[in-house]
């Protein structure tokens, strides 16, 4: 398995920006796709972005297309998550995944290894 490690969350105003950074650890990275979700209180879990480890192919929920931008930096095994124009909406508990799936089609349940999470909250 992989161990994935987030860092980055905080508070930003409404129209601000964070960049996530998850680390991973262990054997054959090359070998997983990798996944950000966020979570808030009472709700599923949801996908935010994917990609593939080499970062050639991404994929992003609709809400966050055009504002968010996930990315891969193979050297140092580490996977980002630059947000921008952040909104109130935005606010939740941010995972990084890793999935041995096809990240392409890889659904929440096809991730095997998850981090602790990191809060992100925006204010207005």
């Amino acid at each position: 398995q992989v161990q994935l490690v987030e860092s980055g969350g905080g508070l930003v105003q409404s129209g601000g920006s964070l960049r996530l950074s998850c680390a991973a650890s262990g054997r054959m990275l090359s070998d997983y796709g990798m996944g950000w979700f966020r979570q808030v209180p009472g709700k599923e879990r949801e996908f935010v972005a994917s990609t593939t480890w080499s970062g050639d192919s991404t994929w992003y929920a609709a809400s966050v297309k055009g504002r968010f931008a996930i990315s891969t930096d193979n050297a140092r095994n580490t996977v980002w998550l630059q947000m921008n124009g952040l909104k109130l909406e935005d606010t939740a508990v941010y995972y990084c995944a890793a999935t041995r799936d096809d990240v392409s089609i890889a659904t929440r349940s096809d991730y095997e290894s998850w981090g602790q999470g990191t809060q992100v909250t925006v204010s207005p």
